[in-house]
């Protein structure tokens, strides 16, 4: 290894549930739009800017083939097009409503259309052909490693082997189909993990993955080798990740920054500042960039010194060189906070400037960050870090209802292989893998549009049983019911279900 203070990996998880065609504020596509607009627009800008400059390594991205299905998605495009559209005729709407409100507001509603345009020109000019294209140049340049992942983020450990495989070997033939490539590591949904996983990841050609801290008794300062198998499990250093971004404090919370919770709803626009924890939406103060910039500087010193520390400590614990990983959702960048952005670019600016190795989990490796065969316990990054969001008591009815539709898929698909492909039992294993999402058990456990997250699985448990009753009784109307739900959902067009 060359003379640095250590390695240092940043990842980001990009997912959001399938939300096309499923309503809009304040939960369904326009939560998609908003991502889209806030979170992957200035990402994949800030990491096109990097890979100009001739960076390599930046940082390590996970997209779920759910997430990539809706961003290639032509309706989603067009939908996207009309929603950035709206966002900057919004801006000029509040510029006229906030005139008489101060200087503040008023440089907002300018700010806010400036930054409207700039994302309608982004989109018109780079992302008319979906993400895919965008993808793979990131992935081409190695300015990132991409992860993937199984097709529609289920909970794998909740999952029957049969299903878990094909999830598994679906996302990452999905993933391969859209960038021209197959990646070799997977962020599992989640962190979900059961002991013995590591030997379907093995089989699907998978050999890196990500777990949380815990899981590794916080000793996460090298990659580990799974259960005596050559699957590697890099883990998330809570101490340096939860310094931005916590269940209870972070960076984003901070008094300057912008107010995520704070809508005018005349305009669609969030008007305010965090200024206090228990101050009410409508007592916070307008938003002040100039508040927030020299806030945003000390966070990134801060992050910075943090990283530094943490790695000389680790080099005095184990007497060589360390690694620290911290892991983040993407749409914590610009979406959730409106200034992580600019914060991202300047600790990936800042961090090699201190002496620290920035790179990818496959360049970590590269550099030596290996240490001693490990046997993972049960475990995920949820509450406890164990699987009570998934398996809880909150959710026992979804978790019942989701074992008894894994045995009538394998009961109605599995039992009768074909070689004739069939439209009606392709849907039915659509709509079973989707009312699979972990998203659903999340929502209801964590009190996050619960009902939202209740209809979704209802309706795709819905459409399973009805195609399901009528696979079983040989009905030819089978495949018109079946054309008829793909055209109201269409994700991932190519899956089969021969290859269950």
């Amino acid at each position: 290894m060359t003379d640095t203070e250590g390695t240092f990996c940043l990842v980001l998880h990009s997912h959001l549930p399938w939300l096309a065609h499923h309503g809009s504020w304040p939960v369904g596509e326009e939560w998609l739009y908003q991502a889209w607009a806030h979170s992957y627009l200035p990402v994949v800008d800030l990491l096109r800017r990097f890979a100009d400059e001739g960076k390599r390594d930046v940082l390590t991205l996970g997209v779920t083939p759910v997430l990539a299905a809706q961003l290639d998605d032509p309706y989603t495009l067009r939908a996207c097009h009309d929603w950035l559209g709206h966002w900057q005729l919004r801006a000029e709407h509040a510029a006229g409503l906030w005139r008489d409100r101060g200087p503040l507001p008023r440089a907002l509603a300018a700010a806010e259309h400036r930054q409207a345009t700039s994302a309608l020109t982004d989109f018109e000019t780079h992302w008319r052909h979906g993400f895919s294209p965008i993808l793979r140049s990131l992935v081409d340049s190695e300015v990132i490693e991409l992860l993937g992942g199984p097709l529609t983020h289920p909970f794998q450990p909740l999952l029957e082997p049969r299903v878990a495989d094909l999830e598994l070997r679906e996302g990452l033939a999905d993933t391969a189909l859209r960038i021209g490539s197959r990646p070799e590591g997977i962020w599992a949904p989640e962190c979900g993990y059961a002991p013995g996983m590591e030997r379907r990841y093995a089989a699907a050609g998978v050999r890196r993955f990500l777990v949380d801290g815990p899981a590794l008794r916080g000793d996460t300062s090298a990659a580990r080798p799974v259960g005596g198998s050559d699957v590697m499990c890099f883990g998330r250093d809570l101490d340096v990740t939860y310094r931005v971004w916590s269940p209870k404090a972070g960076y984003p919370g901070h008094a300057h920054y912008r107010d995520f919770h704070t809508w005018d709803h005349d305009v669609g626009i969030k008007p305010s500042r965090v200024t206090g924890k228990h101050i009410e939406p409508h007592a916070k103060a307008p938003y002040d960039p100039e508040l927030a910039e020299p806030t945003l500087r000390a966070h990134v010193k801060d992050f910075v010194d943090t990283v530094v520390q943490r790695l000389r400590s680790l080099r005095a614990e184990h007497g060589k060189q360390a690694l620290v990983v911290a892991a983040y959702d993407t749409e914590l960048y610009g979406h959730w906070w409106h200034e992580g952005p600019a914060w991202l670019e300047g600790v990936l600016r800042a961090l090699p400037e201190a002496g620290v190795r920035v790179t990818t989990l496959r360049g970590a490796l590269a550099a030596g960050h290996l240490g001693p065969s490990y046997d993972l316990p049960a475990s995920s990054w949820g509450s406890g870090k164990d699987w009570r969001v998934w398996d809880g008591e909150q959710v026992s009815d979804l978790v019942a209802d989701n074992a008894a539709l894994q045995g009538e898929l394998l009961d109605v698909i599995g039992k009768v292989p074909t070689r004739v492909r069939s439209a009606a039992r392709d849907q039915l294993l659509r709509e079973a893998l989707l009312a699979l999402s972990s998203d659903w058990a999340f929502m209801v456990t964590k009190d996050s549009a619960a009902d939202y997250a209740r209809g979704r699985a209802r309706e795709h448990h819905a459409r399973f049983s009805e195609l399901a009753r009528l696979l079983r009784a040989d009905d030819p109307a089978a495949d018109d019911r079946a054309a008829a739900l793909r055209a109201q959902d269409y994700p991932f067009g190519q899956l089969d279900a021969r290859r269950l």
